[in-house]
């Protein structure tokens, strides 16, 4: 049956009819079942990023870093835009539709009847993908919490968690203290264990020091400060550095930053690099729809933050624009995230929305989001129910005046339909 298939596309479409990519079963037995009928290992570091949010950002930083060094760079992250070759890129290009297609009829092979969820079978396509190209050091981005996620699976040699915040309470705990056990499971014994939420939950630092996990926490073991002039300094065991902030917007991205170069100090006598190097790194990492601008007169934004903890980063974002004109936002979000506050947190910077219902099982339709934003004290003249997301950004452009911002945010899914528009 596998030999009928021949196109990434028609790989996709199987393994989604045999499972639906919005059914999560976590679980790492499965994963560790295939990891080792397919024998996949790694020689080289590898390194997981968990959180709430910044682990696509953390990891673009880690692999433009390790690249400007003149390392081979592996790197999954996930989900895709508009590719699905976009979870898998080696040295900064995206992994070919040919590559894939072949490690997705060994995964088949060897699977053996094995049922798999579409995110381990396509992460170990991906996985096998990687082993072949033998890099010099792998990123791999976790995807829902950590203790139970499939990349999960393999072992580590250095792990950050990013951030701590509220998100997935269904599979994660709907307290820090809950979501931090579980994201703390991404640490190993005596490798490695990055935390760069200055706030860290008592649960994650209790996990790691019991696991005996090398853990290095923000403000105790390294810190970062923003400098004039478009720098930062960065210290870590006795070492002092200043560098360029990242190229990409909005002021989190510091934070983000903080934790990467703690974990390029970390992994230094494995992967050495220089100061300069960093530099070359932090000046020339790029990542899609993180507080990025797309167009001008008016200015459109694209954010793909869906729950409080990114609300109030881009919050923060839009307030540092000190915009002239008004903020217009097209938006959508899926049911299952916390709408209400998402909607309180933004509505002081938010003048007018644009809003759409999304599709497939956990979107909100327009109507439910509607409800939602007058019970967060939303303004009803200000609410314009639009016909999916396209109408609700080419509605927005006509009401925008060229001082204006529009943000196009809320969730993935929503950016993702917005990208071909602009």
């Amino acid at each position: 049956m596998s030999q009928q298939k021949d196109t990434l596309g028609e790989w996709l479409d199987y393994v989604l009819a045999g499972h639906p990519e919005n059914v999560i079963e976590l679980g790492l037995g499965r994963m560790k079942t295939m990891l080792a009928r397919l024998q996949i290992a790694f020689d080289c570091p590898v390194i997981t990023v968990a959180g709430t949010n910044g682990k696509g950002s953390t990891c673009a930083m880690l692999e433009s870093i390790y690249r400007a060094a003149g390392y081979k760079t592996a790197m999954h992250t996930s989900p895709h835009m508009l590719r699905f070759n976009e979870r898998a890129c080696i040295d900064g290009k995206e992994v070919e539709d040919g590559l894939l297609v072949e490690a997705f009829k060994e995964v088949e092979r060897v699977r053996d009847g094995l049922p798999l969820t579409y995110f381990e079978f396509t992460a170990l396509a991906i996985l096998r993908v990687f082993q072949k190209a033998c890099p010099d050091v792998v990123i791999l981005e976790i995807g829902l919490g950590g203790r139970l996620d499939a990349i999960n699976a393999l072992e580590s040699t250095a792990s950050i968690v990013t951030t701590v915040g509220i998100d997935h309470e269904a599979y994660l705990g709907n307290t820090r203290d809950a979501i931090g056990w579980e994201k703390a499971h991404i640490y190993r014994k005596g490798h490695p264990a990055v935390c760069a939420d200055p706030n860290p939950p008592r649960k994650l630092v209790q996990y790691a020091q019991a696991l005996g996990a090398d853990l290095i926490l923000r403000g105790k073991d390294f810190e970062i400060e923003a400098l004039p002039q478009g720098l930062m300094r960065f210290q870590m065991q006795g070492q002092v550095w200043t560098l360029p902030v990242p190229a990409l917007a909005g002021a989190n991205q510091i934070d983000n930053a903080a934790g990467v170069l703690a974990i390029i100090t970390s992994l230094f006598s494995k992967l050495p690099v220089s100061e300069a190097q960093i530099a070359e790194g932090l000046r020339s990492v790029r990542v899609t729809a993180r507080f990025e601008k797309v167009q001008t007169d008016p200015d459109v934004i694209l954010d793909v933050g869906h729950n409080p903890h990114a609300a109030n980063v881009l919050a923060q974002n839009v307030r540092a624009l000190k915009t002239r004109g008004k903020v217009i936002a097209v938006f959508g979000m899926l049911a299952d995230k916390d709408m209400l506050d998402v909607v309180k947190i933004m509505s002081p910077v938010i003048n007018e929305w644009f809003i759409t219902g999304l599709p497939g099982p956990r979107g909100a339709s327009a109507e439910e989001l509607r409800r939602v934003m007058l019970e967060a004290g939303v303004t009803e003249a200000n609410i314009h129910v639009c016909d999916g997301v396209a109408d609700a950004f080419e509605r927005a452009k006509r009401e925008a005046a060229i001082t204006d911002k529009i943000l196009i945010f809320g969730s993935f899914v929503t950016v993702t339909a917005a990208l071909p528009l602009v």
